[in-house]
């Protein structure tokens, strides 16, 4: 097929370009910004643009599809294009969805641990050499690209993101995969910008749970109230299985499960990817991995990539950096550090970036998201509530919000920087919650003052 992307330079979407292109197809595209590392992949497979910007030109009545990204805009000149032309036009969802019609289609949903969940199944998978195709949201060690697409595998491992599916597609994306085998992690209100009203967004879970095909089933994390109230009520003829957290215990740093074979150590920690762990073991049951052969491939199981992602150690400190970015994942995520370094001081420092997370009404779910840190601080940029067009928000009502009297608050990237440079990290987990850089962080200067305390 001859494929064109508008907005090829996105996470998702240029992984699908290269997974595509491997596949034997003939791909183009366009953005108006590229950024690493989608611009160093593109290259090296020949598919980074020549110009930056939108071309109308590049489309024609050669191309067989045109994917379009969230990226662009309800009038982007390409897109305006290939509407004249009455080109088939397909969101990153949908096309995936077309790939996968014919094959078994496993979905991880929930406001939060979807991309551990699934990063967790493709490692299992992968360890017994079990060949899948599979979409998922963050980098894994051992495999090269987000997204593998082939003719042959029965099983396609999909990461149900409940954000939209593309400037002229409201529906969120997991509403368009129809799982014949799905599994609901939690629930907790995020994207604020497009669900302004948490009956809204939970109401999109409960279409993802109708949406399972009849006969097909559910594994639910039955800790999670607003899941186990969506699942139950729903009307679909599926199987539901619900998990919880597992029995474990933490000495010395180490994670260790209980399990009918004895005791296993683990290399994740924190109560939130244990329960993760569980719902992930229940769907490989399901793709055919017995229990005692999951937990042999789960123990060297490291984390995806931006998920409680170890960045340096010293001989007195440690450092991760997290995606967390929304309440639930924020607390999950400090307690978790907190729990595995209980005899260290943990400092935890989040940056408030989304839509979400900087709007003063929202705000008011961060009460006691970072209570289990010793020190506790929120970084956020005047300047990007501006970009965003949001009303100001003020250290006041931040500090209102998370009800942390210890709390320290920065605007000033240069200030922040500093405090986090002249920091004495002796005996010290640092942990690094954002989905952004913290208006510009040197994390290799940090990288060496961590290495070096």
């Amino acid at each position: 097929m001859k494929i064109h992307f508008i907005a090829i330079g996105g996470s998702a979407m240029h992984n699908l370009a290269l997974a595509l292109q491997h596949q034997g197809n003939q791909i183009s595209g366009s953005d108006d910004v590229i950024f690493e590392p989608s611009k160093s992949r593109l290259l090296e497979q020949g598919l980074l643009p020549e110009k930056i910007g939108w071309y109308p030109d590049k489309i024609n009545t050669t191309l067989d599809a045109v994917i379009l990204g969230m990226h662009a805009k309800p009038d982007n000149p390409e897109l305006i294009r290939a509407q004249e032309m009455k080109l088939p036009i397909y969101s990153y969802p949908e096309f995936i969805y077309e790939q996968s019609k014919n094959k078994t289609r496993v979905v991880i949903g929930g406001s939060h641990g979807k991309t551990t969940i699934t990063s967790m199944i493709l490692h299992v998978m992968h360890y017994f050499e079990k060949e899948v195709n599979y979409m998922v949201g963050a980098q894994l060690e051992g495999f090269d690209r987000m997204v593998h697409l082939t003719e042959e595998n029965d099983f396609i491992v999909l990461e149900g993101d409940e954000y939209l599916s593309s400037p002229i597609d409201p529906r969120p994306k997991f509403h368009l995969y129809q799982p014949n085998i799905a599994l609901l992690s939690g629930i907790a209100w995020d994207h604020i910008n497009v669900f302004p009203t948490k009956e809204n967004y939970v109401k999109q879970f409960q279409i993802f749970v109708d949406s399972i095909v009849k006969g097909g089933s559910i594994t639910y994390n039955a800790e999670d109230d607003q899941v186990k109230a969506v699942v139950e009520a729903s009307d679909n003829t599926i199987r539901r299985f619900p998990y919880g957290t597992p029995m474990h215990f933490v000495q010395n740093g180490d994670t260790f499960l209980e399990t009918e074979e004895g005791l296993m150590p683990v290399e994740v920690f924190g109560k939130h990817n244990l329960n993760n762990l569980a719902g992930a073991k229940w769907i490989c049951q399901q793709m055919g991995v017995d229990e005692d052969d999951f937990y042999q491939a789960i123990s060297s199981f490291k984390g995806a990539a931006k998920r409680l992602e170890k960045i340096a150690e010293g001989k007195g400190t440690v450092a991760f950096k997290d995606f967390a970015h929304a309440p639930s994942k924020v607390k999950a995520t400090t307690d978790a550090v907190k729990e595995r370094f209980s005899d260290r001081r943990v400092v935890a420092c989040l940056e408030l970036h989304t839509y979400s997370s900087l709007n003063a009404e929202f705000l008011k779910e961060y009460r006691g998201a970072l209570d289990a840190a010793d020190v506790a601080v929120v970084f956020y940029s005047p300047e990007a509530i501006k970009i965003k067009r949001l009303e100001a928000v003020t250290e006041s009502q931040i500090k209102e919000a998370f009800q942390n009297p210890g709390i320290t608050i920065f605007t000033d990237p240069e200030v922040f920087q500093d405090f986090l440079y002249t920091q004495d990290f002796e005996n010290t987990a640092l942990l690094l919650m954002s989905s952004g850089n913290y208006g510009g962080l040197d994390f290799d200067k940090l990288k060496a003052k961590l290495k070096r305390s």
